[in-house]
């Protein structure tokens, strides 16, 4: 009887352990349509989206952190170019090294952030990509920061931590996410998305247990999110979060 590797494997305990331990300890492979050190237009499960893969992706054997960035309202539709313009992914643009998998997805017109889809999306990276699951980070700034709010209050174990910048989530639901660190960013002077709902946020996540700490920019209006992704101690404190 002729036996294919996959059943000399199991009927052989002595090959397999150490064949397998091999196949498990090598560097992974970026799926078709992606490449290690770029930024590159994707789809998955329906989704459409930018995905930026370290450039030691196929070097290494550990996986890594993700970040994923949630736009603003203005960025929807279906030109996928818009959502470089601000955050993470414009880092990328910029030629910035991260250390970790950045995916930067898109929202149809007229179409909020959903954390049924946001879960549902999570799944489908960490099945694709080699992606450290207690490290899965997110932010987003305006539509994307309410987004980011209700994803972590909605599933708080999806994330390990969040940056909301101009955004906010309901005070009375924050508790469900005391074990998310949150590092939120606003403008006092915001006249499209108020100040006070975001410290309320914060406040509350902080007397339920929670880690909360928010950084007002003075005389800065809604554009807050060109300081908060210049903020130097951003990425260090991204890549510092692990969940528990």
């Amino acid at each position: 009887m002729t036996m294919n590797r996959r059943q000399l494997l199991l009927t052989t305990p002595a090959l397999a352990a150490p064949l397998l331990s091999a196949c498990a300890a090598l560097p992974p492979t970026p799926p078709n349509g992606l490449a290690a050190g770029e930024q590159r237009p994707w789809a998955l499960g329906g989704e459409r989206m930018w995905v930026s893969l370290p450039s030691a992706y196929t070097q290494r054997r550990q996986r890594w952190p993700l970040l994923i960035f949630l736009h603003g309202s203005g960025e929807r539709g279906t030109d996928l170019e818009k959502v470089k313009v601000h955050g993470p992914p414009s880092w990328v643009a910029r030629g910035v090294n991260q250390q970790l998998i950045i995916v930067s997805p898109q929202l149809e017109d007229g179409v909020r952030w959903d954390p049924e889809r946001l879960h549902k999306l999570l799944g489908g990276l960490q099945a694709q990509l080699h992606i450290d699951a207690q490290r899965c980070l997110g932010t987003g700034l305006s539509l994307g920061g309410y987004g980011m709010w209700h994803w972590a209050t909605t599933y708080p174990r999806d994330l390990a931590a969040i940056a909301p910048v101009c955004g906010f989530g309901d005070p009375g639901k924050v508790a469900a996410m005391r074990g998310v660190p949150v590092r939120g960013y606003h403008g006092d002077q915001d006249r499209a998305v108020p100040l006070a709902p975001h410290v309320a946020c914060v406040e509350a996540l902080k007397a339920a247990g929670g880690t909360a700490s928010l950084t007002v920019y003075p005389g800065v209006g809604h554009d807050s999110w060109t300081p908060a992704y210049q903020d130097p101690e951003l990425i260090p404190w991204l890549l510092a979060q692990k969940r528990a």
